[in-house]
C-alpha cells in the first residue's frame, strides 16, 4: 500500500523499510536452493557414477577454481558467457575476477596452459557447481551442477562421434530411459550466407527468421537463397529423414562438407549406441553461439528440460586448437534418473561390541550409533532405522 506521507517525487520510504526487514534464515535468493539429505546423497551418487564412467573411457579429471581473473575466464569460449557471469574486485590483487558460469572455458584454459605439453588428443573431465547472474525461462536455476568431458586436439568426425556416444552411454547407465539426442550444425547457415555473399543486415534477418522457425519470414528475407535456406529449415526431424532431405539438396561446397560430417557422425554414433534415438535440426543456433561445428542436446522422454549439451569449439588462449565435448546438468538428471532404493539403516546400541558397526558397514548397512543407554527398539524407530542390532550380533527388524 502506498505511504500517504511520502513526499511527492520521492520514493516511498516504507519500501525501503520492507527491504531492510529481517530476512527469514530459510529464505534464499531466486534460483538457489538447499538440497536436503536424500537429494544431496542422490546428487553425490549420480556425480560419482558419471565421473567414474568418464574415467573408464580415458577422461582424466581436472578441478578448476570457483573464480579466476575475468580476462581469462571470459576469453575464448567464455566470451559468450559474459552477461551470465558474476564479477567482483579481488581485494588482494585489486583486479576484477569472475565467478564461473560454466566450466568448459576453464577446462579450455587448463588445456591451453597447464596441459599444453600433454600429448593430443587430450581427454579431460570435470564436475562442479556454477553460478549465473540470471536463470532462463526454461531453466530458472542460477546455481547448477555440471559434469562434463572434453576431447581436445582433433577435429575429426570420429572425435565428434566419440563424445556424442559417450554422453549417451554415461546418461543411459544412470537408468534414464527414452534418451534422445538432437544434432545440429550451427555453422551451416553462416556457411550458406557467406557463399551467397549476403550483407550483414540480410543475414541478421535470415537468422532471426530461422530462430523463430518462420518459413514465410525466411522466404521474404533470403532473396535468391530462399530455396536453399528454406530447404535447410524444412530438413528437421528424425535423422534418416533429415539426412535424406539434406542429401537431395544442391548445397555450396562448405555447407556440403558440413552435411557430410553430420552424416558420418550419425553413422558412427549408431554403430556405438544402436538403440539411441537421433534427430537432426540443421539450422538450430540458440545456445551454440560459440560452437564451431557439430553440436548436440540430450533429452529424455517425459522429462522437462535438457539433460545436457555439447559440441565442437576452439579452445582459444592463443592456440588454434579444435575441441569437442559435453556438459551434463545434474539438476535435470536428478529429475530423470530412477530413485535408488533406500539404504538399510540399523541402530547400534551403546553397549554393542566395537567391531559390530564396522562389520555391518562392510556388508552395506548404514549404522546409527546410540549415544545414550535408551530403549533400543523405540529409539531405532524414532530415528528412521529399519533394523536394530540384536544381542546375537544380527540386524533385527524394528
Amino acid at each position: 500500500m502506498q505511504n500517504r506521507y511520502a513526499a511527492p517525487g520521492f520514493p516511498d520510504m516504507s519500501e525501503y523499510a520492507r527491504m531492510n526487514d529481517p530476512i527469514h534464515p530459510g529464505l534464499l535468493p531466486a534460483g538457489l536452493a538447499d538440497l536436503l539429505p536424500d537429494e544431496a546423497a542422490f546428487e553425490a551418487a549420480v556425480v560419482a557414477r558419471l565421473t567414474e564412467r568418464l574415467a573408464l573411457s580415458g577422461y582424466d579429471r581436472v578441478k578448476p577454481p570457483l573464480f579466476e581473473f575475468e580476462d581469462s575466464l571470459l576469453s575464448g569460449a567464455g566470451a559468450a558467457l559474459a552477461s551470465d557471469t558474476f564479477r567482483l574486485m579481488d581485494p588482494i590483487s585489486q583486479r576484477m575476477i569472475g565467478l564461473r558460469a560454466d566450466m568448459t572455458p576453464q577446462v579450455a584454459r587448463i588445456a591451453a596452459t597447464r596441459l599444453s605439453r600433454q600429448p593430443r588428443p587430450l581427454r579431460v573431465s570435470y564436475a562442479g557447481q556454477v553460478l549465473r547472474v540470471r536463470g532462463s525461462q526454461l531453466r530458472p536455476e542460477r546455481q547448477l551442477g555440471q559434469v562434463g568431458a572434453e576431447l581436445i586436439g582433433t577435429a575429426s568426425a570420429t572425435a565428434d562421434a566419440e563424445v556424442v556416444a559417450l554422453a549417451a552411454e554415461a546418461v543411459g547407465e544412470l537408468g534414464i530411459a527414452g534418451l534422445s539426442i538432437d544434432l545440429t550444425m550451427p555453422t551451416l547457415v553462416p556457411a550458406v550466407c557467406r557463399e551467397l555473399a549476403m550483407d550483414l543486415a540480410t543475414e541478421a534477418k535470415v537468422r532471426a527468421a530461422i530462430d523463430r522457425k518462420d518459413a514465410a519470414a525466411l522466404e521474404r528475407a533470403a532473396g535468391a537463397g530462399r530455396h536453399i535456406l528454406g530447404g535447410l529449415l524444412a530438413a528437421s526431424g528424425p535423422a534418416d529423414r533429415a539426412l535424406s532431405a539434406l542429401g537431395a539438396m544442391t548445397l555450396p561446397e562448405a555447407a556440403a562438407r558440413e552435411v557430410a560430417t553430420l552424416a558420418e557422425v550419425v553413422r558412427l554414433v549408431r554403430r556405438a549406441v544402436p538403440d539411441l534415438v537421433l534427430t537432426v535440426d540443421p539450422v538450430e543456433n540458440r545456445g551454440f553461439e560459440y560452437h564451431a561445428g557439430l553440436s548436440f542436446t540430450l533429452f529424455a522422454r517425459g522429462v522437462h528440460g535438457e539433460l545436457g549439451r555439447g559440441g565442437r569449439y576452439e579452445i582459444g588462449f592463443g592456440r588454434d586448437e579444435p575441441a569437442t565435448g559435453f556438459t551434463l546438468y545434474t539438476d535435470t538428471l536428478l529429475r530423470a534418473a530412477p530413485r535408488p532404493q533406500a539404504a538399510r539403516r540399523v541402530y547400534v546400541p551403546i553397549d554393542a561390541p566395537a567391531d559390530a558397526a564396522r562389520r555391518l558397514r562392510a556388508e552395506g548397512w548404514v549404522t546409527i550409533q546410540a549415544l545414550d543407554d535408551v530403549e533400543v527398539a523405540a529409539e531405532a524407530q524414532r530415528l528412521g532405522c529399519s533394523h536394530r542390532l540384536a544381542a546375537d550380533g544380527r540386524p533385527m527388524p524394528v
